[in-house]
């Protein structure tokens, strides 16, 4: 039973499609209640009845991580659904740049910390609260490996990534003391929309995985059990820490 999830309230953002969908389907199978949140709502709508037709409890509520009154729209709503937020997945991201660092525009830069790092921190101020209160909580960020390597055209999307991890560890210790746990996700390519031309084409794909001591990108569901595994009784010791999730590429291979 230390996975079993029954009864916790979980809000994830960008749970419409990829790693965020797939972070929803299976706390939702675990026994969780879960807003399903993106920007379009048809989008959330439709995720949500397909859970609740498996079993399972979702609601659906658009908001845009840009848009500070949205989000706090979401939390509302999920609050006077449900009266908690046991778990929050700060999932969604944005990546409107690839280049080098240096040329970045201000505007492209500025909209990257925003959505990255910014909305994750509005979500918290919204949500912490009420965990600190209760003495129980779990927030999960996901993050990437971009955070931990140098890259030739995801430069300001990495500096958003790695400020990821500094935000879980300082505030892992700001609520440590009111049992509210902070951790990240770091995955490496995962087979999502978001990096569809890295895993559409063969030749491709064969470059990308060659670095990968398993030889193969990672599934959604990958990151998934991880993201369950911080919002259950498993991973209840656990904060201020960094899960990569990558096949090995960061350690090295052949």
């Amino acid at each position: 039973m230390l996975f079993d999830m029954t009864g916790k309230v979980a809000l994830i953002t960008g749970s419409s499609r990829g790693i965020g969908r797939a972070i929803a389907e299976r706390m939702a199978e675990m026994g969780a209640k879960v807003v399903i949140s993106s920007r379009k709502a048809d989008a959330c709508a439709e995720v949500a009845s397909m859970i609740v037709a498996r079993g399972g409890e979702a609601i659906a509520h658009a908001a845009s991580i840009s848009d500070k009154s949205a989000l706090q729209g979401l939390v509302d709503r999920t609050l006077s659904e449900w009266g908690r937020i046991d778990v929050l997945v700060s999932n969604a991201a944005v990546n409107p740049y690839y280049g080098p660092l240096l040329d970045i525009t201000d505007e492209a830069f500025d909209k990257i910390m925003a959505s990255n790092v910014r909305s994750t921190i509005w979500l918290c101020k919204m949500v912490v609260p009420q965990m600190a209160e209760r003495r129980d909580g779990s927030v999960i960020v996901i993050s990437s490996i971009a955070g931990l390597k140098g890259n030739i055209s995801l430069g300001a999307y990495g500096i958003s990534k790695a400020a990821d991890f500094q935000l879980v560890r300082n505030l892992a210790v700001e609520y440590g003391p009111q049992n509210v746990r902070f951790n990240a996700l770091a995955p490496a390519i995962i087979r999502t929309d978001f990096a569809r031309k890295l895993w559409e084409d063969p030749q491709i794909y064969a470059r990308a995985v060659s670095g990968y001591p398993l030889r193969r990108i990672g599934e959604p569901d990958e990151v998934a059990g991880a993201a369950v595994f911080l919002g259950s009784r498993a991973g209840a010791f656990i904060t201020g820490q960094v899960i990569t999730i990558d096949g090995g590429v960061t350690i090295g291979g052949e």
